[in-house]
């Protein structure tokens, strides 16, 4: 076989030993090798220029039989099992198994459909039908202003029947009777556990200030600083602040013998609402001047508040701090605004609202699930009071309602499980509400479509009012 010859077999055959074929190869590659890296220095440039151009005759010089020949051209281009040569085919690295950059949108896909899948086998409780107990309550305070519950860590629940305090255990359903107030015109305005539930708090009409031991039912101490009836207290670890008719706010340091460490004169009216921060560090105080004081703790002795929170239009007494949203508060105001308002407190502004059509005298958080549960008296309509409304957070999208108070509820307490509410009524009446338990099988509460819906309505009613610009 002449030398022509043996360039036609390599141009007839040139794809069985191209690196083209390291497409077909089992390994994938990015950027598939295409080139032979030759040795100039070694070529006859020339004659390979003429052998390659020149192919009208067969050239007669090969000194070689064809045998000889096809036996070099394997040795020289093909491996010993019978593949192409790989050291002079340049090809690019393995493909990672990391996804690139144009599988994004396939990813996106497949973690919404996850999430839809997941949120179809979500099972949400059902509402209760009714309350879950009803324990009489003769000679509770149809007032307002008061704060006469409290259930303690210790599923024991304090609870001011006028002169009298009592306590009722969860557990076994025994009922105790603590004490009776001194003074024909006196009584219990006020009742809060310490956050251990070894020690009572028990305010007074006449301006009394009391701590209680609930297990040896012996009073600890008398704590003075007020004039005025104590409407609400509030626990921080050993602090205990107390709010009276006579606008002033008080630190108690309830170790020391000279008890006040700090004492606030900013509400132009009776304090009627307080609640420390989970994180213990800011207080918010209401009044029935209709104004929210935020209070850093840290700088309470300088009567320096953080802000002056002036959105509602009657006395706030309802507060509640979010369990697991940071500087998140709730207030309700009294009969003439009945506004549910969530605060940044951080930034001192509201940031979301809801009208609930009837005087809110209490609010508390859900800590299982994002809800918030109000209590209600007064209404200009007889559709909307004396009920409990639950709302979903943070839209403020009505769950549904509660309520066979014959008349207002007073105060709302929940049990240190997070499971069961109950509201004290001016009926005389307190009544158990597991409406905050875990997740049971059942129909959904609320859908998200109505979650979105309320969202965007929300949103378009905010641009078109101008406080949105995009």
């Amino acid at each position: 076989m002449d030398q022509s010859a043996s360039w036609k077999v390599l141009e007839s055959d040139s794809d069985w030993y191209s690196p083209r074929r390291l497409h077909d190869s089992p390994t994938q590659y990015y950027f598939p090798g295409d080139r032979f890296v030759p040795s100039r220095s070694l070529m006859d440039l020339d004659k390979a220029h003429s052998l390659l151009t020149d192919r009208t005759k067969d050239s007669n010089t090969s000194k070689y039989n064809k045998l000889y020949r096809q036996k070099l051209i394997e040795n020289l281009s093909l491996d010993s099992e019978g593949r192409p040569f790989r050291i002079l085919v340049f090809r690019g690295s393995p493909k990672s198994s990391r996804k690139s950059i144009r599988f994004v949108d396939e990813m996106r896909r497949e973690e919404a459909a996850t999430f839809e899948n997941e949120r179809k086998q979500t099972q949400y409780r059902r509402l209760p039908k009714g309350e879950k107990k009803i324990l009489d309550a003769p000679g509770l305070k149809n007032d307002y202003y008061v704060n006469i519950m409290s259930w303690g860590k210790n599923n024991i629940l304090a609870v001011a029947l006028g002169k009298e305090l009592y306590l009722w255990n969860s557990k076994n359903e025994t009922v105790h009777r603590l004490l009776t107030a001194d003074g024909r015109n006196d009584c219990i305005t006020s009742v809060n556990w310490s956050e251990d539930s070894k020690t009572l708090a028990l305010g007074y009409m006449c301006s009394k200030l009391q701590l209680w031991d609930a297990e040896s039912c012996k009073l600890i101490r008398d704590l003075q600083g007020h004039s005025g009836r104590i409407s609400t207290t509030a626990w921080n670890a050993h602090i205990l602040t107390s709010g009276s008719r006579d606008k002033s706010i008080i630190n108690h340091d309830v170790r020391a013998e000279n008890n006040i460490t700090c004492w606030i004169m900013k509400h132009d009216d009776e304090v009627c609402g307080l609640r420390w921060s989970p994180e213990g560090n800011m207080l918010a105080s209401g009044g029935n001047e209709n104004m929210i004081y935020i209070w850093e703790a840290s700088k309470m002795s300088s009567s320096k508040y953080l802000h002056q929170l002036s959105d509602h239009s009657a006395a706030v007494k309802a507060l509640a701090w979010c369990p697991y949203q940071h500087n998140v508060l709730a207030s309700g105001g009294g009969l003439t605004d009945g506004t549910i308002r969530i605060w940044n407190t951080q930034k001192g502004i509201c940031i979301n609202s809801i009208e609930t059509k009837a005087q809110i005298c209490g609010l508390e958080w859900n800590r299982h699930h994002k809800e918030i549960l109000s209590g209600h008296g007064y209404s200009a309509s007889s559709e909307d009071q004396n009920k409990l409304y639950l709302w979903k957070y943070p839209s403020m999208t009505k769950v549904g309602e509660l309520g066979n108070h014959k008349s207002r509820i007073i105060n709302l307490c929940q049990s240190p499980d997070g499971v069961t509410v109950i509201s004290a009524g001016a009926d005389e009446t307190l009544r158990f509400w597991d409406v905050f338990g875990p997740p049971t099988a059942g129909q959904s509460m609320v859908t998200d479509l109505q979650d979105i819906q309320r969202m965007l309505e929300n949103f378009y009613s905010l641009k078109l009012s101008g406080d949105i610009v995009l």
